[in-house]
């Protein structure tokens, strides 16, 4: 899955914040539940139109993204 199949970004949902494909789930939300300690599975019971394909891919992209050797070129261009 690439990011476009996983994640939209429109500004009629949520003011434009990156949610979920299909959703109005904030992306966020994923990040901060598993930073509460909350299990993934946790997480999709409380959001059950979020599949677990998704959020796997979406962890795995962002796995990619954080461990990539021109991570912190990454960082200067985002922050």
């Amino acid at each position: 899955m690439n990011v476009q199949d996983l994640i939209t970004i429109d500004n009629e949902i949520l003011g434009g914040q990156p949610v979920f494909k299909g959703t109005r789930v904030p992306v966020e939300s994923l990040f901060d539940h598993l930073e509460a300690g909350v299990s993934l599975d946790e997480f999709l019971a409380d959001f059950p139109t979020v599949s677990k394909e998704q959020a796997i891919a979406l962890l795995d992209i962002a796995n990619k993204l954080l461990t990539a050797k021109n991570v912190a070129q990454l960082y200067a261009t985002v922050a």
